[in-house]
């Protein structure tokens, strides 16, 4: 959505979707603003809660059914098992996405890796299709007038031409733009704690290729999964900065990582999106 400074200033009730890299302060920025009264529509939390939902129940049975008690209760229908995810915790998202690699070191095999990258996609698609849905649930149920769209990291890749639509038709696209300390400090982050990851096809496929020629493996199950996740981790922040900065400069608007930082307040994060605009 464009509009003036004026025009957001005067808008009464305010949506905003936050995007760029995981790391750079969508969600710290978006529980203060929680803690503001406005509605946080965390995109994660939408993906686990409602749409992989039962492929991440599934999962953690088969881990539990490898556990010759636990298969017992559980065929006998004695215990339950549930999803405890909140908005503050998604760890179950990114186990069920996984890593590509050695099965006894936690990986995946290539065919089981892209099923649930292809899953993650949909799923997260659908969750960005239900923003309007949700704008209106969160005043007309909740009563919020305000509403923070939390995206994940991985929006840039979707190439969706009807979610950026959507997006753009309903809230205030602002871009969080990754500085160069922002960006060795995730590099940090994934060194100490290798995540899983979205990655495109057509990415992956180049990049997989690249690391197996390049540490002189053959099979996929000679992959160290965390090795892999940090190869791939500074390719993917290079590739989606080019992908963001387009999104911004056809539907929405640029801050500078620290400059979002430092803000404390309600009126000082109106006053940083209003100097944008």
């Amino acid at each position: 959505m464009r509009m003036t400074a004026a025009e957001f200033r005067a808008w009464d009730a305010k949506s905003i979707t936050l995007l760029g890299m995981s790391g750079v302060g969508k969600t710290h920025l978006s529980t203060r603003l929680r803690q503001a009264h406005w509605f946080h529509y965390s995109a994660d939390y939408r993906i686990g809660t409602r749409y992989l939902s039962e492929p991440i129940l599934d999962n953690i049975k088969r881990q539990a059914m490898q556990v010759p008690f636990l298969r017992d209760l559980l065929r006998s229908d004695s215990i339950y098992i549930s999803n405890n995810i909140t908005v503050d915790n998604l760890t179950a998202v990114l186990t069920f996405l996984g890593k590509l690699g050695h099965a006894a070191q936690g990986g995946l095999d290539l065919e089981e890796f892209k099923l649930r990258q292809r899953l993650y996609r949909d799923a997260e698609v659908a969750a960005m299709l239900d923003v309007p849905e949700f704008i209106a649930k969160a005043r007309t149920i909740y009563g919020y007038r305000h509403f923070i769209n939390d995206s994940a990291g991985s929006l840039c890749e979707l190439d969706d031409q009807e979610v950026l639509s959507v997006l753009a038709a309903n809230t205030v696209l602002i871009y969080i733009e990754a500085t160069a300390a922002n960006g060795r400090e995730l590099l940090t982050r994934a060194e100490a704690d290798p995540k899983p990851l979205y990655y495109r096809t057509e990415f992956l496929d180049v990049e997989l290729s690249r690391y197996m020629q390049a540490r002189g493996v053959s099979r996929i199950e000679q992959i160290n999964p965390d090795d892999f996740v940090l190869w791939m981790f500074p390719r993917l922040f290079e590739a989606r900065i080019p992908r963001y900065e387009a999104i911004a400069r056809d539907y929405g608007y640029t801050i500078r990582a620290d400059t979002l930082a430092s803000i404390q307040t309600e009126q000082e994060f109106l006053s940083c999106i209003e100097g944008a605009l």
